[in-house]
């Protein structure tokens, strides 16, 4: 840096601190383009740099007379607040990932009991359907027409201890197939 940047650096941090009407808009000009990399190879986003550097910026005109030119250049005091800030978005950017991962790890998912009992209805009539006749028929006329298991036997004209066991090993059949079904989803 040559004497003139020097010289003009410590008039603008001067007339900075002592709150001159021209000196933020200069101070911006002047050393926002380091403040904005800064913040953009820190935060990885356009639209966070551009967001902090004008943080940046706003604090330390807010803060200008905490600003001590003989401890450090204007240009040094601002990669501090630009330190401050960045580190801050962090810091609310990891609250609010903690927040958000909460949230979804405590939410329970809503289930409409017509929408589970139509599934169950659905997951019925695909493993009847595996099934084959008189099984297939004697189950429907159990679960959909809600018959006794007499009047299933005379519906059909089967004897009611032959209409019991094809209840009996259908229904076993089903419950390993639904079973088989559930741990897959």
């Amino acid at each position: 840096m040559s004497n003139v940047d020097a010289d003009s650096d410590e008039r603008l941090a001067a007339a900075f601190r002592g709150g001159g009407p021209e000196a933020v808009h200069d101070a911006y000009r002047r050393w926002s383009p380091l403040v904005y990399t800064m913040a953009l190879r820190s935060l990885g986003s356009v639209p966070d740099a551009e967001d902090a550097t004008q943080q940046v910026f706003v604090a330390a005109w807010r803060g200008r007379s905490g600003f001590d030119p003989d401890r450090a250049p204007l240009a040094s005091w601002l990669v501090g607040i630009t330190r401050h800030v960045v580190a801050d978005i962090h810091e609310r950017r990891s609250r609010e990932r903690q927040a958000q991962e909460a949230a979804t790890m405590t939410a329970e998912p809503v289930v409409d009991p017509d929408t589970a009992h139509l599934v169950d209805r659905v997951m019925v009539a695909e493993a009847l359907a595996g099934l084959g006749d008189p099984q297939r028929q004697i189950l429907s006329l159990a679960f959909y027409e809600d018959l006794t298991h007499a009047q299933i036997a005379e519906r059909i004209g089967l004897p009611l201890g032959t209409v019991k066991s094809h209840i009996k090993r259908s229904l076993q059949r089903l419950r390993v197939r639904l079973e088989v079904a559930d741990d897959a989803s």
